[in-house]
C-alpha cells in the first residue's frame, strides 16, 4: 500500500472503501496480461458495489486471459480532499496502481447526474477530459450503461459508447483493442474499425447540425459508421456469464446480499418507463438456473440475504416454484428472501407466506398515478381494487408497513388526480383497520412522489416536463390533502429533476456546460451534499442555453431528436402510437396477452421473446 494512502486512511470516513483486498476479487500477474482495464463507477463504493451489471461485467472482462479488469470508484469528499493534498492520484482497488498505467478506462453510467463525476475521474487519472485532446490510442475511454441511450451530452469526453448489454460486446471491443495495441494502430483507425462492432457508437464519426431555433437539423454518419447504431442484447440468459463468486464488500454497502436477475425486459409497457423500452425484448432465466446460481453465490459469499431482481419480479411466471427451490436451502440457514419490485395486481398470499418464512420486510408498490383515468393514460394496469385487495392480504398476514410510489407531472395529470393520491392513502388506512392481524402495532403508510422526467426512447420522449414551480405547487397540494398521522409523505426535490431532464434530453451543446459545472466544483452531483442548482443554471446561461428549452418544451414527432442515431429496437411508430393512446386514456395489453409489434423481436436473431 502507498505510504501516502496509509497516512490518509485514518482521517477519512469508511476507510474500507479505499483499501481493496476483498474476498473474491480478481488478482492477476501484471506481467502476463496485455491489456489493463480500469472499470470506473462514477459514484461511491457503496453504490458501485451494489450494482449487479458492474459485477457481471467485471467477471466477464476478466474471463479474457490477456485482460486484467480492476475496479475504481469515486472518492467521497473527505478522501477526495486528502488525496489532492497528498498528491495521490486516483487508483484501482485490486493493484493500487494509478490509472495512468491502464490501457482503458471503462465507465458504467446509469444516471445522468453522474456525468460531472465521470469528468472528474478522467481528470484524476491525469488525462485531458476531452476526447479530441487525447490523441493517442491508449488509454481509451469508453462508457456504457442506461444513460448511454442518449450519449450526446457526453460526446465531447468519451471516445466511444457501448449501447445495450455488454457481456459479449465489451469483450469484442477489448479483443479489437488488444489487436490495435499489438499492431500499433492510430486512435482514428481503431475508432473507425470499432464502429463496425454491433452496438458501438463513436460520437466523432457523426456530424450534428443545428437549426436557428436550437433544434437538431441533421445527423450525418461518416467514415463508414452506421446511420443508426443498434443496441446489443444477450439472447440466452441461461448460458450468459453470471458470477456466482461475486466480490464480498469489505464494508457495508447499499445492497449487501446476493442478487439474482430473473429476466430482462418487462411485459407491461408503462408509457413513462424508459427501462421498460430500452431493455426489451423480454428474456427470462429458467428457475433451475436461478436456484443453482443462487445457492452457489450464497455458498461463495456467506451473504445472509438473496434478492430476486427484475423490472417487475412478480411477473416471473415460475416465481412460486423458484421461491420453493431457494427456500429449501435458505430457510434452515436463516437466509432471507426478498422481492423488491412487486405489483399490486398479482401479489398473492402464497408468495407472501413464502417471503415471511425467514424474515419479513416492508411492502413497496409503484402506483404512479392518483386516479384510474391517469393510470390508464400511462398504461399502468393497476386498479384501486387491486391495491386494496393486496393490502388486505398483507395486513391480514401481519404486515403493517406499506410504501407507495407516485409521480407528479405525468401527461394529462390534473389536481383531482393529485388529491386522489391522498384519498388512496386514506382508503389503505381504513383497509388496515378492517384487516390487520395485530392492531396494537400500528400502521405506517409512506407516500413518496418524484417529478416525472420524460426520457428518450419512451412514448413520452416528446413531452414537456412541468416547471419546478408547478411541481412544488402540486407537492403542496398533496401535502395539504394528507391529514392522517399514519401517512408519511416524502417528495423528491424539484431542482435535481430539472437538471436531470436537461441532461436526459440534451444534445452535444451541453458539453461545455458540463465542463463548466465540473470546473466550478461539480462532482457527485447525484448527492444532495454536493448538488448545487445555481451552478447548473449559471453554466447554461454562460453558453446561451436554457433549462426550459431542453426540459419544458414539447417536441413535435417530426423533430429530429439528439438520440435518433441510436436504435434500442423499438420502432418510433410504436412509441407515437402509445403516446396517442395515452391521450385517449386507453390501455395497451401486456406482452403476454398480445404482441403489439414494438419491433424489439428483431434483436432476438430468430429467438423467441418470453413475453
Amino acid at each position: 500500500m502507498d505510504k501516502r494512502l496509509e497516512r490518509i486512511l485514518p482521517r477519512v470516513q469508511k476507510p474500507a472503501r479505499y483499501t481493496g483486498g476483498e474476498y473474491n476479487q480478481v488478482i492477476k500477474d501484471k506481467e502476463k496480461v496485455d491489456l489493463r482495464v480500469a472499470f470506473c463507477f462514477p459514484d461511491t463504493y457503496e453504490i458501485g458495489m451494489s450494482n449487479l451489471g458492474m459485477s457481471i461485467l467485471y467477471h466477464t472482462m476478466n474471463s479474457l486471459n490477456y485482460v486484467w479488469c480492476e475496479r475504481v470508484f469515486a472518492p467521497w469528499g473527505d478522501m477526495y480532499e486528502e488525496m489532492k493534498k497528498a498528491g495521490l492520484p486516483l487508483y484501482a482497488l485490486e493493484s493500487g496502481d494509478s490509472l495512468e498505467r491502464f490501457d482503458a478506462l471503462a465507465f458504467s453510467i446509469g444516471y445522468e447526474m453522474a456525468y460531472t463525476t465521470v469528468l472528474d475521474m478522467i481528470d484524476q487519472a491525469g488525462l485531458p477530459i476531452r476526447s479530441a485532446e487525447r490523441s493517442e490510442l491508449l488509454p481509451l475511454v469508453f462508457a456504457g450503461g442506461s444513460a448511454a441511450v442518449n450519449a450526446e451530452p457526453m460526446a465531447d469526453f468519451i471516445d466511444l459508447f457501448v449501447i445495450g448489454e455488454g457481456e459479449e460486446m465489451n469483450n469484442e471491443l477489448l479483443a479489437l483493442l488488444h489487436t490495435a495495441k499489438l499492431e500499433g494502430w492510430s486512435k482514428r483507425d481503431f475508432l473507425r474499425k470499432a464502429a463496425g462492432i454491433g452496438g458501438v457508437y463513436v460520437p466523432s464519426l457523426y456530424d450534428i447540425a443545428y437549426n436557428a431555433d436550437g433544434t437538431v437539423a441533421s445527423i450525418t454518419a461518416k467514415d463508414g459508421a452506421p446511420e443508426r447504431v443498434t443496441k446489443r442484447i444477450v439472447v440466452d440468459l441461461d448460458s450468459a456469464p453470471y458470477p456466482t463468486n461475486p466480490i464480498v464488500p469489505s464494508t457495508e454497502v447499499v445492497h449487501d446480499r446476493v442478487n439474482l436477475e430473473l429476466f430482462r425486459g418487462c411485459v407491461r409497457g408503462c408509457r413513462f418507463c424508459q427501462a421498460g423500452y430500452i431493455y426489451r425484448p423480454i428474456r427470462a432465466k429458467k428457475p433451475e438456473t436461478l436456484v443453482r446460481q443462487g445457492i452457489e453465490a450464497l455458498k461463495n459469499t456467506g451473504h445472509e440475504d438473496v434478492t430476486l431482481l427484475s423490472l417487475s419480479t412478480s411477473d416471473y411466471r415460475p416465481l412460486p416454484g423458484l421461491c420453493d427451490g431457494l427456500l429449501d436451502y435458505c430457510e434452515s440457514r436463516s437466509i432471507g428472501l426478498s422481492l423488491p419490485s412487486l405489483r399490486a395486481d398479482n401479489f398473492s398470499m402464497e408468495i407472501m407466506e413464502k417471503l415471511q418464512k425467514v424474515r419479513k420486510s416492508g411492502l413497496t408498490f409503484a402506483v404512479e398515478g392518483g386516479s384510474q383515468r391517469l393510470r390508464d393514460a400511462i398504461n399502468k394496469n393497476v386498479t384501486e381494487e387491486d391495491l386494496l385487495h393486496t393490502c388486505a392480504i398483507a395486513f391480514a398476514g401481519g404486515w403493517n408497513t406499506v410504501k407507495l410510489y407516485y409521480m407528479l407531472g405525468l401527461p394529462t395529470e390534473t389536481d383531482e388526480d393529485i388529491v386522489g393520491i391522498a384519498d388512496m392513502a386514506g382508503r389503505i388506512l381504513h383497509c388496515w383497520r378492517e384487516n390487520a392481524k395485530n392492531k396494537n402495532r400500528g400502521v405506517k403508510i409512506t407516500v413518496s412522489t418524484s417529478c416525472f422526467i420524460p426520457k428518450p426512447h419512451s412514448p413520452f420522449q416528446w413531452e414537456a416536463q412541468i416547471s419546478r414551480e408547478e411541481y412544488l405547487r402540486r407537492v403542496n397540494l398533496l401535502r395539504a390533502s394528507i391529514n392522517s398521522r399514519n401517512v408519511v409523505y416524502n417528495w423528491h426535490d424539484a431542482d435535481t429533476s430539472v437538471v436531470e431532464a436537461v441532461l436526459s434530453k440534451g444534445d452535444r451543446r451541453l458539453g461545455p456546460v458540463l465542463e463548466e459545472v465540473w470546473r466550478n466544483g461539480g462532482r457527485l452531483e447525484a448527492w444532495t451534499d454536493y448538488f448545487r442548482f445555481e451552478r447548473w443554471m449559471e453554466a447554461l446561461d454562460k453558453f446561451g442555453l436554457s433549462a426550459a428549452f431542453y426540459a419544458e418544451r414539447e417536441r413535435s414527432v417530426d423533430e429530429i431528436l439528439p438520440w435518433d442515431m441510436i436504435d434500442v429496437g423499438v420502432r418510433k411508430a410504436h412509441l407515437i402510437h402509445e403516446r396517442e393512446l395515452c391521450c385517449e386514456s386507453t390501455l395497451s395489453p401486456d406482452c403476454r396477452h398480445q404482441c403489439m409489434g414494438c419491433g424489439a423481436l428483431k434483436l432476438m436473431k430468430g429467438g423467441k421473446c418470453d413475453g
